[in-house]
């Protein structure tokens, strides 16, 4: 992936370049299809999913959000199959608090969804003031910070 330090030779992890859709952190390999990285939770049983949205994929582009890939225009499908499904809650959880996780939950709540996000369900990266960001975007939009799903 065009975001991955292996394709960005003398560029060091967490710094930034400037791409077509804005600025793109420089970050270590991860979640590359066909690894391990990718794998689902052994406890999590897909076989009873109905659905599974793949995101950030695209070798030029990355993807934060499980709603758009970082462009905000190209869509990954999970908003209509969300509304065409009649689900008004969306819970987020996963890696990276910071990042994927807070994305997913801005563009939950920008898209009209009642959005959570289960704090023992996640971690953050924790880069210079992004946990501290984080807080205030979930503050200032109204994204639920919960402890856990019951």
């Amino acid at each position: 992936h065009t975001s991955f330090s292996t394709n960005n030779p003398g560029q060091k992890v967490f710094t930034t370049k400037d791409l077509p859709y804005g600025k793109q952190v420089i970050w270590p390999p991860h979640c590359v299809i066909g690894t391990s990285g990718a794998d689902f939770h052994k406890d999590l049983n897909t076989n009873k999913a109905n659905l599974i949205i793949r995101k950030g994929f695209r070798k030029e582009i990355d993807s934060y959000s499980g709603f758009f890939e970082n462009d905000k225009i190209t869509h990954t499908g999970l908003d209509g199959a969300l509304k065409n499904a009649g689900i008004k809650k969306v819970f987020v959880v996963g890696l990276a608090l910071d990042f994927c996780v807070q994305y997913t939950a801005l563009d939950s709540k920008r898209l009209g969804f009642e959005t959570y996000v289960i704090k023992q369900a996640t971690l953050p990266v924790d880069i210079g003031s992004s946990v501290e960001e984080t807080m205030k975007n979930f503050k200032k939009y109204g994204i639920k910070l919960i402890d856990k799903y019951s």
